[in-house]
């Protein structure tokens, strides 16, 4: 046997995922796992110093919608690229298992409506190898990629499945609906998947407008389907919600965990027509917590919002005739029309007509310049209301100059939730309610509007180091809520901390040179599909069952990661 270890990292300050003290220490991985932690370790076949940096668990990021990207890519990024080792897929009730031959636009309309995914992309990078649950875990078993997957069977899927047509109209299930469903989601879970998902939220629509087959799916179905999966003792219940009647809300969700005896996990924002019910809803989580049920409220480091740009999906004119002449031609065409000064006139003139973007989205007292580095906690003087007020110009003139910047790549930022009071406060105390878990980076999807995979990175940057409006948290405790917490709630004991005989899943990374940088604009999706993404600086090496997967920067030939079956 050899003894030399496979991988040594020497001098590294070790932040190792419990949340407590911080150590310089070496570290020796051999065979994909952690084998000593301080104390002599001999020379490494590779030797890696990590002097003045922190050496961390590799992230678990649960909410990342790559169901499609798993199935064509082996580098699932932006995720990898912000030391994420695990992403799980199958959220909000939307993927594309089990799905028959005759289904597969059905769920691919939903899946461009719920998730901005483009249906080109879809058609052309779906190789549907599948129709069971089953037989697309298979699909993603056969590869080979730079993090590790887990998956959730969903509930939009199963009900157009069982249901065709009527599930997509949401009519009511019969009982033989809701028993074939209950099957279908205990076997998917019997089968390697890490829970059930589900959308019972109006904003979830096809790109027809139509609602998610899930929307007011009734208790029976839910309940039925919940009875299943506690009956194979593994997986979790991840829902998405409105919560306009809370307690009838909270009432279903109980029910779902005390018939499945499974834990839950709930998205979490504040909405700006209540800015308070997310902390009503933290209350229920933790009388239920006190009744011994598991239900979590899942959250974002920062606020959900849109980035508006002439080269992406939305921007502040696009209800004007003037635009909609031009928005189908290529980016710089565009950018030669939107130089003109004749159509910029027509532009910021012209009358615009019923547009989501002016029922809501447009308003310039919360839109803001997005410089660079990104900020995404900007006070509100730095509005386009505030600047273009103090310029003496309009709004839409300031924005409109904005946006043509760096030929046409400038972005405005818009948050839509979870800061309705102009700051990110209310956050703050959502990252630090026991009852959260963090999540909802949405890293494969909403590809023309955000880029929020490095939502985890910016749990390092501003919560623990960069902040000026608020109070900031200790980088061991934010480095907990990356790993350990997540991995303590999916049941995956062999990852989140850095232990002898854990998993080699680890972080080296350059904290004082950590940085999110700006977000730029890529033609990389299959049929040259568009997707806005944001590289990051200050990750030196991110190692993946032992072998070094990202290094400076840059991805190597290493592709370790797999499909993890739940046990």
């Amino acid at each position: 046997m050899d003894p030399k270890p496979d991988i040594v990292i020497r001098n590294g300050l070790i932040v190792d995922g419990s949340g407590g003290k911080t150590f310089v220490s070496d570290l020796a991985i051999t065979d994909g796992l952690i084998t000593q932690i301080g104390g002599f370790i001999p020379q490494g076949k590779e030797e890696i110093d990590a002097l003045d940096r922190i050496v961390t668990p590799g992230f678990i990021d649960i909410h990342t919608h790559y169901d499609a990207q798993v199935t064509w890519a082996n580098r699932i990024d932006p995720s990898s690229w912000n030391g994420v080792t695990t992403a799980m897929i199958g959220n909000c009730g939307v993927g594309f298992a089990p799905c028959k031959p005759n289904q597969r636009n059905q769920l691919v309309e939903l899946m461009e409506g719920v998730e901005d995914i483009p249906e080109p992309v879809l058609t052309e990078g779906l190789p549907w190898t599948w129709e069971t649950f089953d037989e697309y875990l298979d699909t993603i078993d056969a590869k080979n990629y730079d993090l590790d997957i887990l998956t959730q069977v969903p509930h939009a899927a199963l009900r157009v499945y069982v249901m065709g047509d009527r599930g997509v109209n949401r009519d009511a299930a019969t009982s033989k609906d809701r028993e074939d469903m209950a099957q279908l989601a205990a076997n998917a879970i019997g089968s390697g998947a890490f829970g059930f998902s589900t959308s019972r939220t109006i904003n979830h629509r096809t790109v027809a407008g139509e609602y998610t087959p899930t929307l007011g799916a009734p208790e029976e179905e839910l309940i039925e389907i919940s009875r299943a999966v506690g009956k194979t003792g593994k997986g979790w219940l991840q829902v998405i919600s409105d919560f306009d009647n809370l307690q009838q809300e909270m009432l279903l969700l109980n029910n779902m965990v005390d018939v499945s005896g499974r834990p839950m996990t709930i998205t979490i924002l504040q909405r700006n027509d209540r800015p308070e019910l997310w902390r009503e809803t933290m209350k229920d989580i933790s009388r239920a917590h006190k009744d011994g049920k598991n239900i979590f409220g899942q959250v974002l480091t920062r606020p959900t919002g849109v980035m508006l740009s002439f080269e992406l999906s939305l921007n502040p004119f696009m209800a004007c005739d003037a635009w909609k002449s031009i928005e189908k031609l290529p980016h710089d065409q565009k950018i030669l029309h939107l130089n003109c000064p004749s159509f910029r006139k027509r532009m910021l003139t012209e009358p615009q007509g019923e547009h989501i973007m002016r029922s809501r989205i447009l308003n310039w007292a919360s839109i803001f310049p997005l410089n660079d580095p990104p900020d995404y906690e900007p006070p509100p003087e730095c509005s386009i209301a505030s600047q273009a007020s103090a310029k003496g110009v309009s709004p839409e003139e300031l924005a409109y100059d904005f946006l043509l910047k760096d030929k046409g790549k400038g972005i405005l930022y818009r948050p839509l939730s979870n800061y309705s009071y102009g700051n990110l406060d209310s956050v703050a105390d959502m990252l630090e309610n026991p009852g959260t878990i963090i999540g909802l980076g949405d890293g494969g999807a909403h590809v023309g509007i955000l880029s929020d995979a490095s939502a985890i990175t910016y749990m390092l940057t501003h919560w623990t180091r960069d902040r000026t409006r608020g109070r900031k948290f200790s980088l061991p405790w934010a480095i907990k809520r990356l790993t350990s917490d997540n991995a303590n709630v999916l049941g995956l004991n062999d990852r989140g901390l850095l232990r002898v005989g854990k998993k080699a899943d680890i972080n080296i990374i350059n904290y004082q040179e950590l940085r999110i940088n700006y977000p730029e604009v890529r033609y990389d999706l299959p049929a040259g599909g568009r997707r806005m993404v944001q590289t990051i600086d200050g990750y030196d090496a991110t190692i993946l069952s032992g072998k070094i997967v990202r290094y400076m920067g840059q991805s190597t030939l290493n592709l370790p990661g797999r499909l993890v079956r739940s046990t």
